[in-house]
């Protein structure tokens, strides 16, 4: 696929590495700004300012511990960037989780489903919501907010962590309403 063919992105996308941008550039036209891990050098944090500043940012870690921990400390400076979420199913290759081990359709996808926080929460989920919904005290609330999450492109999280995801993009309850319904009938379906 030639790049006038690839979906561009008008913002940079902030990745841990250049494996990861490897995989970015292979399914958009993109530019990556890659924080080398954890230990992000200041040099690197002053090209993320520049970007967030003038074209905007896409953080678009892995989806492991270390990825989240690096997506937090980014979100902490730019509050206002994109978040990209990749489930841990679709970045799984022999045992490694990566944006690196993506398909071209998943990262595509993932980066079309790119959200920002909102002005103020829309929906307000409280707790009692999330236990509803079935995303926390039940057997299979896991399973419910992997899926709604990835339907949702926001990734996913543990019970607290999603609520506060849900809030701060905006998500409203038709929304879960919707995709619970719709996980509940596929879940029927397998049981029968």
């Amino acid at each position: 696929m030639n790049k006038s063919n690839k979906n561009r992105i008008k913002e940079i996308v902030v990745v841990e590495g250049r494996d990861d941008t490897a995989a970015i550039k292979r399914s958009v036209d993109a530019l990556t700004i890659e924080t080398h891990g954890y230990g992000i050098r200041q040099e690197t944090w002053d090209l993320i300012a520049k970007a967030y500043e003038t074209v905007g940012i896409i953080v678009f870690t892995d989806p492991d511990h270390a990825g989240e921990q690096i997506r937090r400390r980014i979100m902490e400076r730019f509050p206002d960037a994109g978040e990209a979420f990749l489930d841990k199913a679709s970045a799984e290759k022999d045992g490694d989780i990566g944006i690196e081990n993506a398909a071209p359709e998943s990262i595509r996808q993932a980066l079309a489903k790119a959200h920002r926080a909102k002005a103020e929460d829309a929906a307000g989920f409280t707790a009692e919501d999330m236990f509803r919904f079935g995303l926390t005290g039940a057997g299979d609330s896991a399973e419910r907010r992997k899926y709604i999450g990835k339907a949702l492109g926001i990734g996913y999280a543990n019970g607290k962590t999603f609520m506060a995801r849900l809030n701060r993009f905006g998500i409203t309850r038709e929304q879960v309403d919707e995709l619970t319904r719709i996980f509940n009938d596929k879940r029927n379906q397998t049981e029968i």
